[in-house]
């Protein structure tokens, strides 16, 4: 389990780029980039990082399901995840 500290980061990172992301638009399209400079470092959609939504895993990440590979391995197992179900052949 990832420390708080560290998700609460990946959230404020994630809203920092919302708020900003219409003012980048535009700044990049206009071609300034000292304004872009003067934005949050944080307003960077780069230096966003996907985490598992349950355990805040940074490793093991699956996009399709916005969790990581073991939670997924326990979920699948469970018949929690609609659709997937282990294979045997």
């Amino acid at each position: 389990m990832a420390k708080e500290s560290m998700k609460a980061r990946e959230r404020k990172r994630a809203k920092t780029v919302a708020l900003y992301a219409e003012r980048r638009k535009e700044l990049k399209e206009a071609g300034d980039y000292e304004g872009l400079q003067k934005l949050p470092r944080n307003a960077s959609p780069v230096r966003l990082h996907n985490r598992c939504k349950l355990t805040g895993r940074p490793k093991g990440y699956m996009r399709t399901f916005g969790i990581s590979r073991v939670m997924f391995r326990e979920m699948a197992n469970q018949g929690l995840i609609p659709g997937v179900k282990k294979a045997s052949w």
